[in-house]
């Protein structure tokens, strides 16, 4: 890992970089092709998007990876509501993967998020890529999607130790950003953009299927 990283604020001269940084890292992984660009150029605009929390990391002048959050919000039983965040995209350029920039990206921006006053994560993803960051499964936190479901998946991190009250059921509603790639023909049409790249099948596809996929029951 090169320790000459800058990790700053993104402004709008990056946006168009972050996009071409995103669309390289998602293409093929979890979906022939990708739509995480198209969520990275709309979601700037979006009601839960966190400004303070979107940055980028710089190698030698070079923007190399990404992260942007959003807002959402757990309910309990009583519904007394508590706003969390959530991360993703997030990215590092294939070449600089596995070398250490994620982790000093997340970590910058987990620290920043305890400056803003807030207290806990919820993502999904990978686990075998966050259980080093401290993520654990929701389940541990006796939190649920709506109908009580827990995703393998679906996971918290809780930024100050022992701050999540785990004696209440609590239900994570997250934000609708994504909501926009409903609209295939949108998506495409922003990706034709871009340079053509091939669409194809990759072993993570159905790796990341089977975690959002498969539950964890009580």
């Amino acid at each position: 890992m090169n320790k000459n990283y800058i990790i700053r604020l993104e402004t709008e001269k990056d946006y168009r970089t972050v996009e071409e940084l995103t669309r390289e890292a998602f293409w093929n992984y979890y979906v022939p092709g990708c739509t995480e660009h198209y969520l990275t150029h709309t979601m700037r605009s979006h009601k839960d998007f966190i400004k303070e929390l979107g940055y980028v990391i710089e190698v030698d002048g070079k923007v190399i990876g990404n992260v942007m959050y959003t807002k959402g919000k757990l309910t309990d039983e009583n519904g007394e509501e508590k706003e969390v965040i959530s991360f993703g995209p997030v990215c590092v350029h294939p070449d600089y993967q596995r070398k250490g920039y994620g982790k000093a990206l997340l970590h910058h921006t987990f620290d920043k998020a305890i400056e803003m006053g807030y207290d806990t994560i919820i993502i999904f993803g990978n686990p075998a890529n966050y259980v080093a960051r401290g993520f654990k499964s929701c389940h541990k936190y006796n939190v649920t999607l709506e109908g009580g479901v827990c995703p393998m998946a679906f996971m918290l991190k809780e930024l100050i130790p022992d701050c999540f009250d785990k004696s209440r059921k609590w239900t994570y509603k997250g934000s609708d950003f994504d909501a926009v790639c409903d609209d295939k023909q949108a998506v495409e049409e922003f990706d034709k953009t871009f340079p053509p790249k091939e669409k194809g099948w990759k072993p993570t596809q159905e790796e990341f299927y089977i975690h959002c996929h498969s539950a964890i029951t009580w």
